[in-house]
């Protein structure tokens, strides 16, 4: 490893997301994986040797790593988060489904290293919502459903990046402030609502879809990710953003709009 190469940690190393953040930073040029660990016992991913989880502290404070890419699950996101903030490792996180305590719990790690967040790594989808944004408050009065797609094996519905979306779409559009998950039987729209429906099937890697629907006129925004490759990309470059930085709350917005300076 070169002396300027990206120095990362990797948990959940064994995951579907886990081993694509891996496999990525193999093949990317100045990126090398100092650290990789999973709670079970995993055979090497790509060349780089696996490590038990609970050694994690130590293997932080001896490989002192640039940064941690975290696709694992809320709870052990949070113990992750709570150990880069003694190491004084920033924090890389695309773990969805936490509950509101657990986000504060993260949102404490951030006042020892800087954090960053995001239900999504894929540059599209963070191009989506800003269009979502834009098209949500440039149509008052419309109708607004969104439908999410994953494959079998997700396991929070509706997925965080629809959260996320439902969370732009309530920003600019105060009369929205109902999510009805799904409908069934005797069920016509109310004020205030805006349908969410999730799918899950197959091997789908990620889609979203915004339906905009009102005066004889519908718009649909949507977004599909073709492999997780996309994610553990994004997540690599939140990673080389985040190193060096001050401790805080971040997002992947962040490193975009960095991007675009």
């Amino acid at each position: 490893m070169s002396a300027d190469a990206l120095s990362l940690a990797v948990t959940g190393a064994g995951g579907r997301m886990g081993r694509e953040v891996i496999e990525a930073a193999v093949d990317r040029e100045g990126v090398a994986v100092a650290v990789a660990v999973n709670r079970t016992e995993t055979d090497p991913v790509a060349g780089v040797p696996v490590a038990d989880a609970a050694d994690l502290d130590d293997l932080l404070a001896s490989e002192a790593p640039d940064a941690l890419i975290d696709f694992t699950g809320p709870d052990s996101a949070v113990a992750y988060a709570e150990t880069c903030a003694d190491a004084g490792v920033p924090l890389v996180t695309g773990t969805t489904g936490f509950a509101d305590a657990q986000i504060d719990d993260l949102r404490a790690a951030s006042e020892a290293v800087p954090v960053l967040k995001a239900s999504n790594f894929a540059r599209g989808v963070a191009a989506l919502r800003r269009a979502v944004r834009e098209a949500a408050a440039a149509l008052p009065g419309y109708d607004v459903e969104l439908t999410e797609t994953h494959h079998n094996a997700k396991r929070d519905a509706p997925s965080g990046t629809a959260k996320s979306i439902l969370d732009d779409v309530e920003s600019v559009r105060e009369d929205l402030d109902e999510r009805v998950h799904g409908r069934e039987g005797d069920a016509p729209r109310g004020p205030g609502e805006v349908g969410v429906h999730a799918r899950r099937a197959g091997d789908v890697t990620g889609e979203h879809e915004v339906l905009l629907a009102g005066n004889r006129e519908t718009l649909e925004l949507t977004h599909r990710a073709g492999d997780r490759g996309v994610f553990a990309e994004g997540a690599l470059d939140a990673a080389d953003w985040i190193a060096g930085r001050d401790p805080g709350w971040y997002g992947f917005g962040d490193v975009l709009d960095a991007g675009a300076e």
